[in-house]
């Protein structure tokens, strides 16, 4: 039981780290590396990457990395890329604060050899509840 409400109190407080305030909107930051040399080494160490620096970041409601889904080739799917990065922030105050921030500048300098290409796409969302 202790176990139970101990993952509750979490969950809830997840749900609540860098939520807006009333009237921000939520900023998703989604990134798109094309790898130089495309290897299933290089892809997981730029997802371990991602996870060390990128992670944790005051104002982030959602954080994801991952790889290319190979076995979805359908004609809409967009296949110029190996890695991909999901962050939405609370608001664009803590977008801004992120990309200045000593760890974020520290995966750029460690990483950027890795890639020749990266796509940014960055958007206001908020939650279908909010609409």
């Amino acid at each position: 039981m202790r176990i139970a409400l101990a993952l509750l109190a979490a969950s809830t407080l997840l749900m609540t780290v860098g939520r807006a305030r009333a009237g921000e909107r939520q900023l998703a930051h989604m990134v798109f590396f094309t790898l130089k040399e495309d290897t299933p080494e290089n892809r997981k160490k730029l997802i371990a990457a991602c996870d060390k620096y990128l992670t944790g970041h005051e104002g982030t409601v959602y954080y994801s990395a991952g790889e290319v889904a190979d076995d979805l080739k359908r004609d809409v799917n967009d296949r110029q890329f190996h890695v991909s990065l999901h962050v939405v922030f609370a608001n664009r105050k803590a977008h801004d604060t992120y990309q200045t921030h000593p760890r974020h500048l520290q995966f750029i300098k460690e990483n950027k050899d890795l890639w020749a290409k990266v796509r940014v796409f960055d958007s206001y969302v908020e939650p279908p509840a909010n609409r």
